[in-house]
């Protein structure tokens, strides 16, 4: 049991940084002025955005159910649904920009600065609240917010 919850932890936390580094690239490419070119590239990143998701939150629940704390540790814990809360939250706020790459992708044409600012402020929104993910993460694993 020790190697599986060692293990799921590691991926875990891979995974989580991979994610945040994905949405720093999308912010360092989405930019006024951005190109066809650019654009291009930009969709295949947003894509590993969402697979790197799927895996938090498969390798996640697998923690929570199969790991050593098990499931009645995080099922009564505020800080675990607070963490679920903040992700979906995230989440949600990645839609705007992954169909914004899709559409402008489709279009094969630079996008309009307005498009580009407004794709931006969602990609900061969700930077914004990251580190919440990591607040809530601590203090759920020190036992805190237990009801």
């Amino acid at each position: 049991m020790l190697e599986l919850d060692l293990t799921l932890a590691i991926l875990h936390h891979v995974f989580i940084f991979a994610l945040f580094g994905v949405l720093v690239a999308e912010l360092v490419v989405v930019r006024r002025g951005i190109d066809a070119a650019v654009v291009k590239r930009v969709a295949p990143i947003d894509a590993w955005y969402g697979v790197l998701a799927a895996l938090i939150l498969i390798v996640g629940f697998s923690r929570a159910i199969f790991a050593a704390k098990g499931w009645a540790y995080y099922a009564h814990n505020a800080f675990f649904w607070a963490k679920l809360g903040t992700f979906a939250v995230i989440g949600l706020l990645s839609i705007q920009p992954t169909l914004a790459f899709l559409r402008w992708r489709r279009t094969g044409a630079s996008p309009p600065d307005e498009a580009v600012a407004r794709t931006r402020r969602f990609l900061w929104m969700e930077v914004v609240l990251f580190p919440l993910l990591l607040a809530f993460a601590a203090a759920m694993a020190r036992g805190y917010g237990m009801f």
